[in-house]
């Protein structure tokens, strides 16, 4: 990254002497008479300091501050002034800028200052490129697909994403809804606030409780001490509420209580506390038939449906599959440091054909897998999950014996990349430990 300083002064001798002087530091130092001519040098490069003079023939420098911090908001500025006011130098700072000094008492304090302002700058260059990279990655421009059923879903969200309205996310498991909950928090008034995401059926109903609300020390056994909830954590942010559906009539009555009025009690308290958080919730049940069958609570489910969005199965979106794949193959590739991967039109009509019940998780789950075992730069056919293969032809007991064959080789490979590892080789084939186990006896491996 380099260190780069503007000076913008009307007086030309004095802005060449400064340049001379900072330049003799290692920095590389751009030159203007004008604040126009400045702001044209700042839009066409990476200035990270700017020292600025205040009275200059076509703007203010004190005013000028807010037009730098507009271009470029982690630039650093330096005003310089022959005739210091105390009026001023608060104007300038409150515009943003590092330090306002006096002309005559600069040569002393100029280089330093200028040190201090460029590691500042620096810090703020670098927090600005993450969450220019976090806000990319986790932006609805992020999610893969140009069906008609994705692009209206992405439409949907597009729109609620700026609101604090909740939002209810429906669709089979795998179809991406804590993407599109991302998106959502990232692309509002939030998004520098904390997303925290609960999957509600990975806990009992009262570690769920507990983990959400927080508790109070004394409250049960092993509570030495006071702990943060997750709604807590998720203060002036977005909690995420997955699998909302497994969540006991109990709670759902107190999560009713923080969509009304913002307010909850933790384990063990009876103080009722404020915050400030967007719920968002998904399911991949049928939640109003649910609700009405008495099975949901009808008034929560009222309160979480205020915008609902249907996410499509991959099933009916056939012509993402494939974008899709291609995009997690060539990942995969990159990680495994493996040449760019080219697929076949086999490949590409099984895994157009095959059903997808896992959704986009099966999909990435299988190109890492068909990454892994590919031994040179073109993927065919051969290389998916004995299961695909079940589409294309009727099973006879000659090319059942192939297939057979081909299943055994894939095992094989599998247990070689993970080095015998059997939990992770089922992970990578799909398939539970105990089938794997099963198959490795059957086939004598």
């Amino acid at each position: 990254m380099e260190s780069t300083v503007l000076i913008i002064d009307d007086e030309k001798k004095l802005c060449g002497l400064l340049a001379r002087i900072i330049e003799l530091e290692g920095f590389k130092v751009f030159q203007a008479n004008t604040a126009k001519d400045g702001l044209k040098i700042l839009a066409n490069q990476m200035v990270l300091v700017v020292i600025s003079d205040v009275k200059l023939p076509d703007f203010n420098g004190v005013e000028l501050v807010k037009e730098i911090k507009k271009l470029s908001p982690y630039t650093e500025v330096i005003n310089l002034t022959a005739f210091g006011t105390i009026q001023d130098g608060v104007a300038s700072m409150r515009n943003g800028a590092f330090d306002y000094i006096t002309k005559g008492d600069d040569n002393d304090k100029i280089i330093p200052l200028v040190y201090k302002a460029m590691d500042k700058a620096k810090l703020a260059l670098r927090l600005f490129e993450l969450e220019k990279k976090i806000s990319s990655k986790f932006s609805f421009s992020a999610i893969l697909g140009q069906s008609k059923a994705i692009k209206s879903a992405i439409s949907l969200a597009s729109k609620v994403a700026p609101t604090d309205t909740t939002v209810l996310l429906l669709g089979e498991t795998g179809t991406g809804k804590e993407v599109f909950a991302q998106a959502i928090h990232y692309e509002s008034h939030r998004k520098n606030k904390n997303f925290v995401a609960v999957n509600c059926s990975g806990f009992n109903p009262e570690l769920l409780e507990s983990e959400l609300f927080g508790y109070k020390s004394g409250a049960f056994t092993g509570a030495h001490k006071d702990k943060k909830g997750l709604l807590e954590e998720a203060d002036e942010g977005t909690l995420f509420l997955d699998e909302i559906g497994e969540m006991n009539t109990d709670l759902q009555a107190k999560l009713l209580r923080v969509l009304e009025n913002q307010t909850y009690i933790k384990v063990g308290d009876t103080q009722t506390r404020k915050v400030n958080v967007r719920i968002i919730a998904a399911t991949n049940r049928d939640l109003k038939h649910e609700a009405e069958a008495g099975k949901f609570r009808l008034d929560l489910y009222y309160r979480l449906s205020v915008f609902s969005i249907e996410l499509p199965a991959l099933a009916q979106r056939k012509m993402d599959i494939m974008p899709i794949a291609l995009h997690y193959l060539t990942g995969f590739a990159t990680k495994l440091n493996k040449p760019d991967l080219k697929v076949d039109q086999e490949f590409t009509d099984l895994l157009t054909a095959y059903h997808w019940k896992g959704n986009i998780r099966e999909l990435k789950n299988v190109m890492e897998r068909v990454a892994i075992l590919a031994d040179d730069d073109l993927i065919t056919a051969t290389l998916l999950p004995f299961e695909f293969h079940q589409l294309s032809t009727q099973l006879t007991p000659s090319n059942s014996m192939n297939m057979e064959l081909m299943e055994k080789q894939h095992i094989i490979k599998v247990l070689q990349h993970t080095r015998n590892n059997k939990t992770e080789t089922a992970r990578l084939l799909g398939i539970g430990l105990t089938t794997l186990y099963r198959k490795i006896e059957l086939y004598n491996i």
